[in-house]
């Protein structure tokens, strides 16, 4: 395989976890050695799902709607979100999202930490 740039990340070596309500895809981040100050992923909504309510003690998230609408919350505030719509969440901040639709919801979500640390609520 020839070298590849430290800063490329082919997407046959991006890290999936998979979810009960749809999957977590990562780019950029700390364990991936290509940052030293953020994480950055995609996330996959299914139909019909939402992602437990939870925070992030040790950075902001920045979720941005790719495809679908969502139900976002922040603390006790909620609101719709569709593509071309942007959230910036502060760390501490309890949230989550629901999709509300009949397609897969996809968003891109950043960090300002390379170790995204995520505690459920």
């Amino acid at each position: 395989m020839p070298d590849v740039d430290p800063h490329l990340m082919p997407a046959d070596r991006v890290i999936t976890e998979d979810q009960e309500w749809g999957r977590l895809v990562w780019m950029v981040s700390g364990r991936q050695g290509n940052s030293t100050t953020m994480t950055v992923g995609r996330c996959y909504l299914d139909p019909g799902q939402q992602n437990p309510r939870h925070y992030h003690p040790n950075c902001d998230e920045v979720l941005h709607v790719l495809q679908g609408r969502i139900l976002h919350s922040v603390d006790d505030a909620t609101f719709e979100m569709g593509p071309g719509d942007t959230v910036s969440i502060p760390s501490g901040k309890v949230h989550n999202a629901r999709n509300l639709g009949t397609e897969q919801a996809i968003f891109v979500i950043s960090f300002s930490d390379p170790d995204r640390q995520t505690v459920g609520e």
